[in-house]
């Protein structure tokens, strides 16, 4: 037998890879539109978790984790194909092959947090997949891996576990300790499940089956309780008058947008859309104007004005700002505009976090958005914290497209402000990826945000979901996608800071990473001991 076993552990691994490839999927089914909800993410992640514990050594864990991470991002993000082939005139090939590089890229993530929960282990073998230890260093192992991957100016912090929980038993506790908390509290939650399982049929008398598994399942029934009592703290308070608000989504198709026939026509809907009716605030989206704001035609300005001087209606809109940087030359700005009544000051938001390839070209990448026929380039920066908008002593703090996704540096915004905005704004285009998954992806995004921070969260977007998320992360309303229309709503800011604003991700990565090292320490003492 012993010179088949080779084969055996070959045919193994190629198995448990094909496994894992499968589950990537299906967890990608548990993430908006969710047909499953989010209490199908922990048997997904548990499953998972069985078959990184089961491989023989690190490279084969790293290997299993990969392909798990390699199917979730493929199906997870395939709008970035729609977006490079279908808009930007990009070979399908070349933007296939890019999508496939892009998701090997995100797949190091988790190959990485498995590596180093195998190699913290002291067991090894099937064993490494019972004991507390093993659960609370593959939770910490995980997160830190999440939250390197969404870090920084280039991170990607797009289908991070803890989002598929909004609907899920583990919401509540998204103003404690935020979304990459929440993915901690996940993968705890599936080691211990795998756990209880391991410990059940490793027992040959149904009491001591019993007795192994109860303190895990226990544990995960005081965790789904725990979440439902902490989604009764309210950590904030109404202030000031309710606004009423109208976010208008103009449906202007991507491949006619930055022809000068589609300029034209987004001008005309927009001013259309906005004389409409007055309302307290009025919002476009992202680049509803796709034209430098200094361009727009004086017909237009004065219309705009005016309309806003006689009906008090604050208005914001979406379109490219100039400013200088730091050798005098002009540089572009993706930003927002606030006009205010009877006043000529006007309000700037410029984005700060932008999108690579999109928004800035990454050093070496100019000849691959040069093979895409669209007005991509170089833009500035804004400043990371920025003064939000004031309506009726109502304000705002602004973001714009996947700026939202960064929820540590809103929570930052809102700390650092003197006086935080009680209502969250977030204006965006995706046209760019068609009907695709990223619609529903992004409004779950935006529900976490405002489950975070216990604010309200207004989307105007192009073509959808243009929507009003409550404090409590439920749609109050939206908009049918691909539409053109004018969502109104009364919307009621607050005063307050959750704990996730005051400290941000720094509670869950302090015990994430004094865990690595506890059991590092241990590790390194056990080896000089022997």
């Amino acid at each position: 037998m012993r010179p088949h076993m080779p084969n055996q552990y070959v045919a193994q691994s190629i198995l448990s890879i094909l496994c894992a490839l499968g589950l990537g999927g299906l967890h990608t089914l548990c993430f908006a539109p969710n047909p499953f909800g989010g209490g199908f993410q922990i048997p997904v992640l548990t499953a998972f978790f069985a078959l990184v514990a089961r491989a023989r050594t690190i490279r084969a864990a790293a290997l299993t984790a990969g392909a798990f991470g390699f199917a979730h991002f493929v199906s997870g993000v395939f709008w970035v194909y729609i977006s490079m082939h279908t808009y930007g005139g990009m070979p399908s090939l070349l933007a296939l092959a890019a999508l496939f590089l892009f998701a090997l890229y995100l797949a190091l993530y988790p190959a990485f947090a498995a590596a180093l929960w195998r190699a913290c282990m002291l067991r090894t073998g099937t064993r490494a997949l019972t004991g507390w230890q093993s659960s609370l260093i593959f939770a910490s192992a995980w997160t830190i891996a999440e939250w390197l991957r969404g870090t920084g100016t280039k991170g990607f912090p797009w289908l991070v576990g803890g989002y598929a929980q909004v609907d899920g038993p583990l919401a509540g506790y998204a103003a404690l300790i935020g979304v990459y908390g929440i993915s901690w509290l996940l993968a705890l939650s599936a080691a211990l499940c795998a756990h209880a399982i391991a410990a059940f049929w490793n027992q040959d008398k149904p009491r001591k089956r019993i007795t192994a598994a109860a303190a895990p399942l226990m544990t995960l029934a005081l965790l789904s309780a725990g979440s439902v009592f902490a989604s009764k703290i309210h950590w904030t308070t109404s202030v000031h008058a309710p606004l009423t608000v109208r976010l208008l989504q103009g449906n202007i198709e991507q491949d006619m947008k930055f022809g000068l026939a589609g300029v034209n026509a987004a001008l005309a809907q927009y001013l259309t859309l906005i004389t409409a009716r007055p309302a307290d605030l009025i919002i476009t989206p992202e680049t509803a104007l796709p034209i430098r704001l200094r361009d727009m035609p004086d017909v237009m300005a004065r219309a705009l004005r005016d309309f806003s001087d006689t009906t008090g209606s604050a208005i914001l809109l979406g379109a490219v700002g100039v400013t200088r940087v730091a050798d005098g030359a002009a540089g572009l700005t993706n930003s927002v505009f606030g006009i205010t009544p009877h006043s000529r000051r006007l309000y700037q938001y410029d984005k700060a976090h932008l999108a690579p390839l999109g928004e800035f070209i990454p050093w070496g990448f100019r000849w691959f958005v040069q093979q895409m026929r669209i007005p991509l380039g170089d833009f500035t920066r804004g400043p990371a914290v920025q003064a939000p908008f004031t309506v009726h002593q109502q304000t705002l703090a602004l973001s714009i497209c996947y700026e939202d996704v960064f929820g540590e540096e809103i929570a930052r915004t809102l700390r650092e402000t003197p006086a935080p905005a009680g209502i969250l704004l977030n204006v965006t285009n995706f046209a760019w990826f068609g009907k695709a998954l990223v619609l529903a992806q992004s409004l779950q995004i935006a529900r976490m945000r405002a489950l975070e921070t216990g604010r309200p969260v207004l989307r105007a977007t192009n073509t959808g979901i243009t929507a009003v998320i409550g404090a409590d992360g439920r749609v109050v309303n939206q908009l049918p996608v691909f539409t053109v229309g004018a969502l109104e709503a009364r919307v009621q800011g607050v005063t307050g800071l959750t704990p996730y604003i005051r400290y941000g991700n720094q509670p869950v990565l302090f015990v994430s990473l004094l865990l690595l090292a506890f059991c590092a320490a241990r590790r390194i003492v056990k080896r000089v001991n022997r």
